[in-house]
């Protein structure tokens, strides 16, 4: 069976209309490529459509603010992407006079960008050979070939690598590669996928031996911690609230948040003495506290679940570096406190 014919063949009737698809401009496939990352089709194309509409160049991206690029990408996750993505573009933009790399070897050196981009947007927008390895490519050929390196581990990382590379059609590279990773997409699905219309079956090693729900293997992911977060939601007489950047390394890095306190546990109202806010807000002198929820709000990250609780501190006195209530929204935040911050009904206050 010739592999990459049926996957293009299957390519030709079954792709879905995506815009990146219709472009070979390097600009729009990167953008695309940097937003899919980790992120579903379905989730991740009204983004693109928003950057394209906000940025229709890498100009305008570059010209930007990173808080509007960050308030933009809110609620996507994994904000070290839009960080990226806005560095890059004001290196292409101000370093390279707007002007892509248009080869992977070169691509490879952006900020941001890893072997798959790269491989992606050398092949896509440029027609160059090189194979991309993402989630739906190592499916499909673990379970194809019957592979049970595990895809995470560095040798299974170089052996799909080379595999892919000796599959992909030479002519029609672009084609190819979108072809198996929507593949991957659409009929070789992560769970339950259909295999009786597949149109590679009769040569698929994990159909003849019934292993497609074991591949591929992938290594135990790292111990996930666990954490107790208290956000104090602190106003004032004046409807001016404590909204403060997160300027630390990490995840929320210039991201907005309520101040944060940590406890070794969940704290309920009883134990509110144990947040020790007089040594957070030693000008505090009069004040009113109430819980908004009792129970935790559990919030999942890929290193750690956030145990986490919101406290509706009502000062008598002035808030200094404090914004409007009214301008909360405005500002980019991590999905965790703009889903607070749209379900409080602040101006019932």
């Amino acid at each position: 069976m010739d592999f990459k014919n049926e996957l293009i063949s299957w390519y030709s009737i079954h792709k879905r209309k995506l815009p990146w698809r219709g472009t070979k401009n390097p600009y729009f496939i990167w953008l695309s490529e940097i937003i899919l990352q980790q992120t579903q089709v379905k989730q991740g194309l009204p983004y693109y459509e928003a950057f394209v509409k906000t940025f229709p160049t890498i100009f305008d991206l570059a010209s930007a603010s990173e808080e509007s690029v960050l308030k933009l990408w809110q609620g996507l996750g994994y904000y070290s992407r839009a960080r990226n993505l806005h560095t890059t573009a004001k290196h292409i933009a101000l370093e390279l006079n707007g002007v892509f790399p248009n080869n992977y070897k070169e691509l490879l050196k952006l900020k941001g960008v890893g072997d798959y981009t790269a491989s992606a947007i050398s092949s896509i927008a440029f027609n160059e050979v090189a194979a991309v390895v993402d989630g739906n490519v190592y499916r499909v050929l673990a379970r194809y070939f019957g592979i049970d390196t595990p895809i995470n581990s560095t040798a299974g990382i170089k052996e799909f690598k080379q595999l892919a590379t000796s599959l992909i059609d030479k002519e029609r590279p672009a084609t190819y590669n979108q072809a198996i990773m929507e593949f991957g997409a659409r009929q070789c699905k992560p769970k339950n996928p259909d295999c009786s219309v597949c149109p590679i079956k009769d040569s698929c090693v994990s159909l003849q031996k019934n292993l497609a729900d074991t591949l591929p293997v992938k290594l135990k992911k790292t111990k996930v911690t666990t954490k107790y977060f208290n956000f104090l939601v602190c106003i004032d007489k004046n409807k001016r609230i404590l909204f403060e950047k997160r300027t630390n390394k990490g995840i929320w890095r210039n991201l907005y948040q309520f101040p944060l306190v940590e406890s070794e546990k969940s704290i309920n109202v009883e134990e509110f003495h144990l947040l020790n806010l007089e040594n957070t807000f030693p000008k505090f002198t009069k004040f009113d506290y109430s819980l908004y929820k009792d129970v935790d709000k559990i919030h999942k990250l890929s290193h750690q679940h956030l145990y986490t609780k919101f406290w509706i501190i009502e000062v008598e006195q002035s808030l200094e570096h404090s914004i409007s209530i009214n301008d909360l929204t405005k500002y980019p935040a991590p999905v965790l406190i703009s889903d607070f911050i749209n379900e409080f009904n602040f101006r019932g206050l």
